[in-house]
C-alpha cells in the first residue's frame, strides 16, 4: 500500500465516520449525547491532517497526527461503549447514575433543568448488539492502521 492510499483511506473514512454521524443527528433525528460530541472532534483533526499531508508529497508529523487523532476517538468509543453497558460510570454530566446526596429542592430543580436530553448511559442506537460508539471504536482503530501505515512510509 502507498502513503497517499493508506492516507487517503484514512481520511475519507474519518469523513465517512463523520458524516455518517451528522446523517443521524440529522437527516434520522437521534439526537447525540456528549460523549458523542466528544468521538465527533479527533475525526475533524485527521480529516484536516489527511488533507494537509495528501497535499505535501513528504513528512511524518501529519500522518502521526492523524493516526493519534484516529486513536483517541477509538479510545472515547470504547469508554462510552463501557459506559452504555455499565461495565463503569461515566461523566456525571450525562449519565443517570449519580446520587442525590444533601442537595436542596432548589439546587435538584436547577440539575434537572440544566441535565442534558441526551444520557450518554443509553444505547440509543444498535445494529447486532453493537452501539455507535462500539463501531465508532472499532472503524477508528482500522483507520489507525492505515495512518501508521502512512507515517511509516513517509
Amino acid at each position: 500500500m502507498t502513503r497517499t492510499t493508506a492516507l487517503l483511506l484514512a481520511t475519507l473514512g474519518s469523513a465517512a465516520l463523520l458524516l455518517g454521524a451528522l446523517a443521524f443527528q440529522y437527516i434520522g433525528g437521534l439526537a447525540p449525547c456528549e460523549m458523542c460530541i466528544w468521538q465527533r472532534w479527533p475525526h475533524a483533526v485527521a480529516i484536516g491532517a489527511g488533507v494537509l499531508a495528501l497535499s505535501m508529497e513528504r513528512g511524518r508529523l501529519l500522518p502521526l497526527i492523524g493516526g493519534l487523532a484516529a486513536l483517541t476517538t477509538a479510545g472515547i468509543g470504547l469508554y462510552h461503549t463501557g459506559v452504555e453497558r455499565g461495565w463503569w460510570q461515566g461523566p456525571a454530566s450525562c449519565t443517570g447514575g449519580g446520587g442525590i446526596g444533601d442537595v436542596s429542592a432548589d439546587q435538584l430543580l436547577d440539575q434537572i433543568m440544566q441535565a442534558p436530553v441526551v444520557m450518554c448511559d443509553e444505547v440509543a442506537w444498535e445494529m447486532f448488539g453493537l452501539s455507535m460508539a462500539s463501531y465508532n471504536a472499532i472503524a477508528s482503530l482500522i483507520l489507525a492502521g492505515f495512518w501508521f501505515v502512512a507515517w511509516k512510509k513517509s
